[in-house]
């Protein structure tokens, strides 16, 4: 298995209604999942990595917060503005900041929470249009529809916990 993959790359899905339900849900119930992923940690366990070269899972848990914040910016921007164009930030600087190692992890999992129930509610009732919005990625050089954002934002949460729960495995944590 590819450490740093675990659930596998993101691929991109064609539209339908069950897809949307199915990553609404992912978005909607993402900080519980990060949140049980992981309950009864210690603070060694949290300055673990959750592989050779890896981000900590403390890193990892205000990455998820991090990351999420972006994108919530991101699909306001794209449900509000013409194919904006959308900032890329160092995902690996910011993992590196003085808040990332002094604040503790409940901290990002309460932001998540209140976060992803504003992300879900401005997003659950788009219609099949709106899906279709766009916003640029300049680092890519791309157009991306809100759909692709949808399914890319539900995969990383699940990327990230399992990152979280398969290091609990490897090393019996559960």
């Amino acid at each position: 298995m590819d450490l740093r993959y675990p659930i596998g790359k993101y691929e991109s899905q064609p539209f339908s209604d069950k897809q949307k339900r199915t990553w609404l849900q992912d978005i909607q119930f993402l900080p519980g999942l990060l949140e049980t992923a992981i309950e009864n940690l210690d603070e060694k366990q949290f300055e673990t990595p959750y592989r050779d070269g890896g981000w900590t899972v403390r890193q990892v848990v205000h990455h998820v917060a991090d990351s999420h914040l972006n994108a919530y910016t991101r699909f306001k921007l794209g449900l509000t503005e013409n194919n904006p164009a959308i900032k890329p930030y160092e995902e690996g600087l910011w993992a590196e900041l003085k808040d990332v190692s002094v604040v503790p992890v409940n901290i990002s999992i309460t932001l998540l929470y209140a976060l992803h129930t504003r992300w879900h509610a401005a997003i659950r009732d788009l219609t099949d249009e709106q899906w279709k919005r766009t916003v640029f990625h300049p680092e890519h050089k791309k157009e991306m529809t809100l759909w692709f954002l949808l399914g890319m934002y539900a995969w990383h949460g699940k990327h990230h916990v399992a990152h979280i729960t398969s290091l609990r495995e490897r090393k019996g944590w559960i």
